[in-house]
Protein backbone atom coordinates (compact mmCIF):
# COMPACT_ATOMS: atom_id res chain seq x y z
CA UNK A 1 0.00 0.00 0.00
CA UNK A 2 1.22 3.48 -0.85
CA UNK A 3 1.53 6.07 1.90
CA UNK A 4 -1.08 8.81 1.41
CA UNK A 5 0.97 11.97 1.82
CA UNK A 6 -0.62 15.42 1.93
CA UNK A 7 1.72 18.29 1.08
CA UNK A 8 0.80 21.73 2.45
CA UNK A 9 2.67 24.60 0.81
CA UNK A 10 2.49 28.26 -0.17
CA UNK A 11 1.03 30.09 2.80
CA UNK A 12 0.07 33.55 3.96
CA UNK A 13 3.65 34.64 4.60
CA UNK A 14 6.47 36.71 3.14
CA UNK A 15 8.18 33.33 2.64
CA UNK A 16 5.43 32.10 0.28
CA UNK A 17 7.79 31.79 -2.70
CA UNK A 18 10.38 29.90 -0.64
CA UNK A 19 7.68 27.39 0.30
CA UNK A 20 6.82 26.86 -3.37
CA UNK A 21 10.46 26.15 -4.15
CA UNK A 22 10.59 23.67 -1.28
CA UNK A 23 7.40 21.93 -2.44
CA UNK A 24 8.69 21.55 -5.99
CA UNK A 25 11.97 20.03 -4.77
CA UNK A 26 10.25 17.59 -2.40
CA UNK A 27 7.75 16.45 -5.04
CA UNK A 28 10.54 15.83 -7.54
CA UNK A 29 12.36 13.68 -4.97
CA UNK A 30 9.40 11.58 -3.81
CA UNK A 31 9.11 7.99 -4.99
CA UNK A 32 5.69 7.74 -6.66
CA UNK A 33 5.79 3.96 -6.19
CA UNK A 34 5.79 4.53 -2.43
CA UNK A 35 3.73 7.69 -2.02
CA UNK A 36 0.30 8.86 -3.13
CA UNK A 37 0.79 12.63 -3.26
CA UNK A 38 -2.08 14.99 -2.46
CA UNK A 39 -1.10 18.68 -2.84
CA UNK A 40 -2.86 21.48 -0.96
CA UNK A 41 -1.91 25.02 -2.00
CA UNK A 42 -2.41 27.89 0.47
CA UNK A 43 -2.64 31.28 -1.23
CA UNK A 44 -1.08 34.51 0.03
CA UNK A 45 -4.61 35.48 1.13
CA UNK A 46 -4.85 32.34 3.25
CA UNK A 47 -7.23 30.28 1.07
CA UNK A 48 -6.66 26.52 1.02
CA UNK A 49 -7.03 24.99 -2.43
CA UNK A 50 -6.83 21.23 -2.88
CA UNK A 51 -5.20 20.18 -6.13
CA UNK A 52 -5.48 16.88 -8.01
CA UNK A 53 -3.48 13.88 -6.87
CA UNK A 54 -0.05 14.02 -8.54
CA UNK A 55 0.80 11.16 -10.88
CA UNK A 56 4.18 12.56 -11.94
CA UNK A 57 6.71 15.10 -10.66
CA UNK A 58 6.03 18.76 -11.40
CA UNK A 59 8.46 20.67 -13.58
CA UNK A 60 7.60 24.23 -12.61
CA UNK A 61 6.28 26.16 -9.63
CA UNK A 62 3.34 27.38 -11.72
CA UNK A 63 1.98 23.84 -11.76
CA UNK A 64 1.61 24.03 -7.97
CA UNK A 65 -0.35 27.28 -7.81
CA UNK A 66 -3.91 26.00 -8.13
CA UNK A 67 -6.85 28.30 -8.77
CA UNK A 68 -10.12 28.13 -6.86
CA UNK A 69 -12.83 28.53 -9.51
CA UNK A 70 -15.46 29.51 -6.94
CA UNK A 71 -13.24 32.24 -5.54
CA UNK A 72 -13.75 31.11 -1.97
CA UNK A 73 -12.82 28.21 0.24
CA UNK A 74 -15.58 25.63 0.87
CA UNK A 75 -17.08 25.54 4.34
CA UNK A 76 -16.17 21.90 5.00
CA UNK A 77 -12.58 21.64 6.20
CA UNK A 78 -12.62 17.89 5.56
CA UNK A 79 -12.20 18.63 1.85
CA UNK A 80 -8.67 19.70 2.66
CA UNK A 81 -7.87 17.24 5.43
CA UNK A 82 -9.18 14.04 3.84
CA UNK A 83 -8.09 12.17 0.74
CA UNK A 84 -10.66 10.65 -1.60
CA UNK A 85 -10.96 7.40 0.34
CA UNK A 86 -10.31 8.59 3.87
CA UNK A 87 -7.81 10.36 6.07
CA UNK A 88 -4.25 10.98 4.94
CA UNK A 89 -1.56 8.77 6.43
CA UNK A 90 0.63 11.81 7.10
CA UNK A 91 0.70 15.54 6.35
CA UNK A 92 3.92 17.29 5.38
CA UNK A 93 3.68 21.06 6.07
CA UNK A 94 6.22 22.58 3.67
CA UNK A 95 5.46 26.03 5.04
CA UNK A 96 7.95 28.70 6.03
CA UNK A 97 7.31 31.67 8.26
CA UNK A 98 4.11 32.85 9.97
CA UNK A 99 0.81 31.01 9.38
CA UNK A 100 2.53 27.71 8.80
CA UNK A 101 5.85 27.29 10.58
CA UNK A 102 4.74 29.04 13.76
CA UNK A 103 2.46 26.45 15.34
CA UNK A 104 -0.80 27.63 13.75
CA UNK A 105 -1.11 24.83 11.20
CA UNK A 106 0.42 22.37 13.66
CA UNK A 107 -2.37 23.19 16.11
CA UNK A 108 -4.99 22.57 13.43
CA UNK A 109 -3.47 19.18 12.59
CA UNK A 110 -3.33 18.27 16.29
CA UNK A 111 -7.05 19.03 16.63
CA UNK A 112 -7.74 16.86 13.58
CA UNK A 113 -5.54 14.11 15.08
CA UNK A 114 -3.56 13.81 11.85
CA UNK A 115 0.11 12.71 11.84
CA UNK A 116 2.35 15.46 10.47
CA UNK A 117 6.02 15.92 9.71
CA UNK A 118 8.11 18.21 11.85
CA UNK A 119 7.82 20.11 15.07
CA UNK A 120 4.76 20.40 17.27
CA UNK A 121 2.86 23.48 18.38
CA UNK A 122 5.20 24.60 21.17
CA UNK A 123 8.48 24.08 19.33
CA UNK A 124 7.12 25.65 16.15
CA UNK A 125 5.82 28.73 17.96
CA UNK A 126 8.93 29.18 20.12
CA UNK A 127 11.28 28.53 17.20
CA UNK A 128 9.46 31.06 15.02
CA UNK A 129 9.53 33.86 17.60
CA UNK A 130 13.16 34.90 17.96
CA UNK A 131 12.52 36.77 21.20
CA UNK A 132 10.83 33.82 22.91
CA UNK A 133 13.41 31.41 21.50
CA UNK A 134 16.35 33.44 22.77
CA UNK A 135 14.75 33.86 26.18
CA UNK A 136 14.35 30.07 26.44
CA UNK A 137 17.91 29.50 25.30
CA UNK A 138 19.14 31.99 27.90
CA UNK A 139 17.23 30.07 30.58
CA UNK A 140 18.85 26.85 29.32
CA UNK A 141 22.29 28.42 29.72
CA UNK A 142 23.15 28.52 26.01
CA UNK A 143 25.59 31.35 25.14
CA UNK A 144 24.26 33.96 22.70
CA UNK A 145 24.97 37.45 21.39
CA UNK A 146 23.44 40.38 23.29
CA UNK A 147 19.89 41.25 22.18
CA UNK A 148 16.95 43.54 22.90
CA UNK A 149 13.50 43.79 21.35
CA UNK A 150 10.85 46.37 20.61
CA UNK A 151 7.20 46.48 19.56
CA UNK A 152 5.62 48.57 16.84
CA UNK A 153 3.51 50.45 19.40
CA UNK A 154 6.60 51.27 21.49
CA UNK A 155 8.33 52.53 18.36
CA UNK A 156 5.42 54.79 17.45
CA UNK A 157 5.18 56.10 21.01
CA UNK A 158 8.87 56.95 21.52
CA UNK A 159 11.36 56.39 18.72
CA UNK A 160 14.17 58.08 20.64
CA UNK A 161 13.80 55.66 23.54
CA UNK A 162 13.87 52.63 21.22
CA UNK A 163 16.98 53.83 19.38
CA UNK A 164 18.77 54.81 22.59
CA UNK A 165 18.13 51.39 24.11
CA UNK A 166 19.91 49.73 21.19
CA UNK A 167 22.84 52.15 21.32
CA UNK A 168 23.22 51.82 25.10
CA UNK A 169 22.78 48.06 25.41
CA UNK A 170 23.93 46.68 22.03
CA UNK A 171 25.95 49.28 20.13
CA UNK A 172 27.10 49.10 16.52
CA UNK A 173 27.25 47.10 14.37
CA UNK A 174 23.93 45.41 15.05
CA UNK A 175 21.30 43.48 13.16
CA UNK A 176 17.58 44.31 13.15
CA UNK A 177 15.15 41.49 12.37
CA UNK A 178 11.41 40.81 12.45
CA UNK A 179 10.83 38.56 15.46
CA UNK A 180 8.60 36.15 13.51
CA UNK A 181 10.08 35.56 10.08
CA UNK A 182 12.84 33.60 8.41
CA UNK A 183 14.79 33.37 5.15
CA UNK A 184 16.51 36.66 6.09
CA UNK A 185 13.42 38.65 5.07
CA UNK A 186 13.35 42.17 6.55
CA UNK A 187 16.83 41.97 8.08
CA UNK A 188 19.21 44.94 8.08
CA UNK A 189 22.76 45.48 9.28
CA UNK A 190 23.26 48.86 10.99
CA UNK A 191 26.43 50.81 11.67
CA UNK A 192 24.90 54.17 12.66
CA UNK A 193 21.66 55.76 13.87
CA UNK A 194 20.32 56.63 10.39
CA UNK A 195 20.66 53.01 9.30
CA UNK A 196 19.14 51.83 12.58
CA UNK A 197 16.07 54.04 12.17
CA UNK A 198 15.57 52.81 8.60
CA UNK A 199 16.02 49.22 9.77
CA UNK A 200 13.29 49.61 12.40
CA UNK A 201 10.89 50.86 9.74
CA UNK A 202 11.82 48.01 7.40
CA UNK A 203 11.46 45.25 10.01
CA UNK A 204 8.16 46.60 11.36
CA UNK A 205 6.63 46.08 7.91
CA UNK A 206 6.85 42.33 8.51
CA UNK A 207 6.04 41.97 12.20
CA UNK A 208 4.65 43.89 15.18
CA UNK A 209 7.73 42.93 17.20
CA UNK A 210 11.39 43.10 16.20
CA UNK A 211 14.65 41.93 17.72
CA UNK A 212 17.98 43.74 17.61
CA UNK A 213 21.14 41.67 18.00
CA UNK A 214 24.78 42.47 18.60
CA UNK A 215 26.94 42.15 15.50
CA UNK A 216 29.96 39.90 15.98
CA UNK A 217 32.86 38.94 13.76
CA UNK A 218 32.39 35.21 13.49
CA UNK A 219 32.06 32.22 11.23
CA UNK A 220 28.51 31.01 10.54
CA UNK A 221 28.28 27.28 11.26
CA UNK A 222 25.12 25.17 10.90
CA UNK A 223 24.17 21.64 11.97
CA UNK A 224 21.16 19.55 11.02
CA UNK A 225 19.27 17.71 13.76
CA UNK A 226 16.99 14.76 13.05
CA UNK A 227 14.86 12.72 15.45
CA UNK A 228 12.20 12.88 18.13
CA UNK A 229 13.07 12.39 21.79
CA UNK A 230 16.45 10.97 20.77
CA UNK A 231 17.99 13.09 18.02
CA UNK A 232 21.10 12.83 15.88
CA UNK A 233 23.25 15.53 14.31
CA UNK A 234 24.62 15.89 10.80
CA UNK A 235 28.09 17.05 9.93
CA UNK A 236 28.63 20.78 10.37
CA UNK A 237 28.54 23.18 7.44
CA UNK A 238 29.81 26.73 7.07
CA UNK A 239 28.19 29.60 5.21
CA UNK A 240 30.58 32.05 3.59
CA UNK A 241 28.45 34.86 2.10
CA UNK A 242 30.03 37.03 -0.55
CA UNK A 243 27.88 39.91 0.66
CA UNK A 244 27.99 41.57 4.07
CA UNK A 245 25.62 38.95 5.45
CA UNK A 246 23.55 35.97 4.31
CA UNK A 247 20.43 37.78 3.09
CA UNK A 248 17.39 36.59 1.10
CA UNK A 249 18.98 37.16 -2.33
CA UNK A 250 22.12 35.28 -1.32
CA UNK A 251 20.00 32.35 -0.13
CA UNK A 252 17.49 31.97 -2.94
CA UNK A 253 18.38 34.13 -5.95
CA UNK A 254 22.11 34.70 -6.44
CA UNK A 255 23.15 31.12 -5.64
CA UNK A 256 26.74 32.29 -5.24
CA UNK A 257 27.17 31.94 -1.49
CA UNK A 258 29.82 29.38 -0.62
CA UNK A 259 28.63 26.45 1.48
CA UNK A 260 31.55 24.52 2.93
CA UNK A 261 30.51 21.00 3.96
CA UNK A 262 31.92 19.65 6.17
CA UNK A 263 33.05 22.81 7.91
CA UNK A 264 36.73 23.07 8.73
CA UNK A 265 36.49 22.85 12.51
CA UNK A 266 38.25 20.71 15.08
CA UNK A 267 36.69 17.58 16.55
CA UNK A 268 36.43 19.40 19.89
CA UNK A 269 34.59 22.33 18.29
CA UNK A 270 32.24 19.96 16.48
CA UNK A 271 31.50 18.02 19.68
CA UNK A 272 30.66 21.28 21.46
CA UNK A 273 28.36 22.47 18.67
CA UNK A 274 26.59 19.10 18.58
CA UNK A 275 25.99 19.25 22.33
CA UNK A 276 24.63 22.80 22.02
CA UNK A 277 22.39 21.80 19.10
CA UNK A 278 20.86 18.92 21.06
CA UNK A 279 20.44 21.13 24.14
CA UNK A 280 18.61 23.75 22.06
CA UNK A 281 16.52 21.00 20.43
CA UNK A 282 15.38 19.73 23.81
CA UNK A 283 14.92 23.21 25.31
CA UNK A 284 11.95 23.97 23.05
CA UNK A 285 10.81 20.32 22.77
CA UNK A 286 11.56 19.79 19.08
CA UNK A 287 10.60 16.78 16.99
CA UNK A 288 11.37 15.67 13.47
CA UNK A 289 13.94 18.18 12.30
CA UNK A 290 15.76 21.39 13.04
CA UNK A 291 18.68 23.33 11.62
CA UNK A 292 20.75 24.83 14.42
CA UNK A 293 22.74 27.95 13.49
CA UNK A 294 25.84 29.11 15.35
CA UNK A 295 28.46 31.84 15.42
CA UNK A 296 32.04 30.80 16.12
CA UNK A 297 34.16 33.83 17.00
CA UNK A 298 37.86 34.36 16.33
CA UNK A 299 38.70 33.47 19.92
CA UNK A 300 36.83 30.17 19.59
CA UNK A 301 33.62 31.08 21.42
CA UNK A 302 30.53 29.23 20.15
CA UNK A 303 27.27 31.20 20.29
CA UNK A 304 23.90 29.82 19.26
CA UNK A 305 22.14 32.15 16.83
CA UNK A 306 18.82 30.36 16.30
CA UNK A 307 17.10 27.14 15.33
CA UNK A 308 14.95 26.82 12.24
CA UNK A 309 12.08 24.38 12.79
CA UNK A 310 11.25 24.11 9.09
CA UNK A 311 14.52 24.64 7.21
CA UNK A 312 14.34 25.02 3.45
CA UNK A 313 14.38 22.00 1.15
CA UNK A 314 15.34 23.88 -2.01
CA UNK A 315 18.20 22.50 -4.09
CA UNK A 316 20.44 25.17 -2.52
CA UNK A 317 19.35 24.67 1.09
CA UNK A 318 21.84 23.78 3.78
CA UNK A 319 19.75 21.21 5.68
CA UNK A 320 19.44 18.55 2.93
CA UNK A 321 23.08 19.16 1.91
CA UNK A 322 24.28 18.59 5.49
CA UNK A 323 22.52 15.26 5.62
CA UNK A 324 23.71 14.28 2.16
CA UNK A 325 27.30 14.74 3.34
CA UNK A 326 26.41 12.73 6.44
CA UNK A 327 25.29 9.84 4.23
CA UNK A 328 21.53 10.44 4.01
CA UNK A 329 20.37 11.21 0.47
CA UNK A 330 17.39 13.49 -0.15
CA UNK A 331 14.73 10.78 -0.82
CA UNK A 332 15.86 8.84 2.25
CA UNK A 333 15.76 12.03 4.34
CA UNK A 334 12.10 12.55 3.40
CA UNK A 335 11.31 8.93 4.24
CA UNK A 336 12.96 9.31 7.64
CA UNK A 337 10.92 12.44 8.35
CA UNK A 338 7.68 10.66 7.43
CA UNK A 339 8.58 7.75 9.71
CA UNK A 340 9.43 10.13 12.55
CA UNK A 341 6.06 11.81 12.08
CA UNK A 342 4.19 8.52 12.28
CA UNK A 343 6.24 7.40 15.30
CA UNK A 344 5.56 10.69 17.10
CA UNK A 345 1.85 10.48 16.35
CA UNK A 346 1.67 6.91 17.62
CA UNK A 347 3.50 7.87 20.80
CA UNK A 348 1.00 10.67 21.43
CA UNK A 349 -1.85 8.16 21.35
CA UNK A 350 -0.53 6.79 24.66
CA UNK A 351 -1.59 10.01 26.38
CA UNK A 352 -4.73 9.64 28.50
CA UNK A 353 -7.45 12.21 27.86
CA UNK A 354 -10.13 10.90 30.19
CA UNK A 355 -10.32 10.58 33.96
Amino acid sequence: MKTKLCLLYGGKSAEHQVSLQTAKAVIQALDLDKYEIHPVFITTEGKWIKGPQLSEPVQSIKELEFQDEKGKAPNDLSEFTLSKDGSYDVVFPLLHGPNGEDGTVQGLLELLNLPYVGNGVLASAAGMDKVVMKNIFAQAGLPQVKYVWSTRSEWKADQEEALSQVENEIGYPCFVKPANLGSSVGISKCTNRNELEAAFEEAFQFDRRIIIEEGVIAREIEIGVLGNDYAECSVAGEIVPKKDFYDYKAKYEDQDTALIIPAEISSEEYANLKAMAIKAYKAIDCSGLVRADFFVTRDGRALINEVNTMPGFTPYSMFPLLWKHTGVEYPELIEQLVKLALDRHQEKQNTKFTI
